[in-house]
């Protein structure tokens, strides 16, 4: 499971599609309805946030709105679309890791997606996070 601190417009289709399939999945098991993935590393900052629910739904519906942006047909029913808008904090040194992960993924996926971002040095991370100084997360499986 990859929830990337990383706007969801780097990703390629693959990608995105794989992000709203694995952030549902993050969102039932942070509402308790299953009963695996409940340890996994990535939804530590989520457990953590203020409301955890509000994160996840917060974090979808910018997935979402890069589907529509892209023609894709995801179900909006999905997001309960009543939560607060917060921050999460995500060091830089994670969106980084997350930045060369991406493109090492994007190298072999999408040849023309990775050449157009290996050349920017600049990524803006998912709304929901303010990114602070730092390491990678502690969460972050290296």
């Amino acid at each position: 499971m990859r929830i990337w601190s990383l706007h969801p417009k780097y990703l390629d289709n693959q990608g995105l599609l794989a992000l709203w399939r694995e952030t549902l999945l993050a969102k039932k098991v942070l509402e308790g309805k299953t009963k695996g993935y409940k340890n996994h590393p990535q939804l530590e900052r989520f457990k953590k946030a203020r409301n955890p629910s509000d994160s996840i739904n917060q974090y979808l519906a910018t997935v979402y709105q890069e589907s529509v942006k892209r023609g894709y047909n995801f179900n909006k029913g999905k997001i309960k679309w009543n939560f607060k808008p917060f921050k999460l904090n995500v060091k830089s040194g994670q969106l980084n890791y997350e930045k060369n992960h991406l493109l090492k993924k994007l190298k072999m996926r999408d040849i023309v997606r990775y050449k157009e971002l290996k050349k920017k040095t600049n990524f803006e991370p998912h709304p929901l996070f303010k990114v602070v100084e730092g390491d990678i997360e502690e969460w972050e499986i290296i």
